[in-house]
């Protein structure tokens, strides 16, 4: 097995995620290729003991992010950071010749994802990767070989979101990401936004236009000496767009829903897909379920399919056992070092989101700034 060395930028949840996800390496069968992390880096050196226990591997442990891309052995990295740290230290990353997987969105704004690609474009040897876990779970997996197959036939309307409830509790002390200057505009969509667009854009329905509304619910929150500061970002967005589904040049409405604020939501992901031969709807609320309705005429019927261990890239796990947040997390490392050794993705919707889809999102993200603020359709 081919082993890619890793550097880790950011120790904090999802550091952790990945560092657990390379742990367990071996609950994969059939991947040639696997990660093994040699050095880690973050400003708070309170993280490094959860690293340092359980990988010794790891041979620099720094709180300079340039001396860890200054480290020959390193050749990849993976950045889990702030947004406004996201255009100094991705393009720091690629022009290092360092393979990246980097969390979305890929720079705080676009003016940021531009310099980004343009990173990118001047290192075109250096792969590059944005995060989002969405698709790979197997009841996805499912709903995107019906999108492969094109089961739908014309497409009628898709509906796609991600929400939670974390900023309902308006005492809950403010965050790095309900702050603009380091979250940026965006607000919520910045933060969240990618997920519900990664399975529409590999579809290849991306929005042409787009009406915005957008809520900031609460505007003040305590900080950590309980004083009532600005909390400046959007809370939720709701964008109704306007793409074309490329199988039959048609148009259809796609809506796509980011919120902080979803009264009884824990953290959901769902994907709605309506057509004039077959429906299908998932939503991570019930994971192992895909309800599926197909029409031949006559009465119309939901089918509910319960769906085991049956992922993207095989594991140890019997087919029979549930799939969870962390077999999503191992399954995108494992399309993620998949593509880098093989040279292409496994399959279409088995696959990271690529720099090119991060940079539509941010086409979408500004242009729903500007429909908000103007009550207009904007053109994306």
């Amino acid at each position: 097995m081919r082993t890619v060395k890793f550097g880790i930028i950011g120790l904090g949840l999802m550091g952790r995620e990945f560092g657990s996800a390379a742990a367990r390496w071996c609950h994969l069968l059939e991947m040639n290729v696997g990660p093994e992390i040699v050095a880690i880096c973050d400003t708070n050196d309170a993280l490094f003991s959860w690293f340092r226990d359980h990988f010794p591997t790891i041979r620099l442990v720094t709180k300079n992010y340039q001396e860890l891309l200054a480290d020959g052995e390193v050749e990849a990295v993976y950045c889990a950071v702030p947004h406004n740290l996201h255009r100094q230290l991705y393009t720091d990353i690629i022009s290092a010749g360092k393979h990246l997987l980097g969390e979305k969105p890929f720079g705080i704004d676009k003016p940021a994802n531009d310099a980004i690609m343009e990173a990118i474009r001047r290192h075109a040897r250096v792969f590059v990767r944005c995060t989002s876990h969405f698709p790979f779970f197997p009841a996805m997996q499912r709903l995107c070989r019906m999108i492969d197959e094109q089961a739908f036939g014309r497409i009628i309307e898709v509906n796609s979101g991600f929400l939670h409830s974390s900023d309902l509790n308006a005492t809950k002390p403010i965050n790095w990401k309900r702050i603009v200057e380091i979250n940026g505009e965006y607000g919520c969509m910045g933060d969240l936004g990618m997920h519900p667009c990664h399975v529409p854009f590999k579809a290849g329905w991306y929005p042409r236009t787009v009406r915005a509304i957008l809520s900031n619910l609460v505007r003040e929150r305590p900080d950590k000496q309980g004083n009532m500061v600005p909390c400046d970002t959007w809370d939720n967005a709701t964008l109704l767009c306007d793409a074309v589904d490329p199988g039959s040049g048609e148009p259809f409405p796609l809506t796509i829903k980011t919120q902080r604020i979803a009264p009884g939501e824990t953290d959901t992901w769902y994907l709605e897909v309506k057509g004039m031969k077959a429906c299908a709807r998932w939503s991570s609320a019930n994971a192992r379920r895909l309800e599926v309705l197909e029409y031949t005429g006559g009465e119309q019927t939901w089918r509910r399919i319960d769906t085991g261990w049956e992922a993207a890239y095989q594991g140890i796990t019997g087919g029979i056992f549930e799939f969870g947040f962390t077999d999503a997390v191992q399954q995108l490392w494992a399309a993620f070092l998949y593509e880098f050794h093989e040279g292409k993705p496994k399959s279409r919707f088995a696959a990271c989101v690529t720099p090119e889809e991060v940079a539509y999102s941010h086409r979408l993200f500004t242009a729903a700034l500007a429909s908000h603020a103007r009550g207009t359709v904007e053109t994306v």
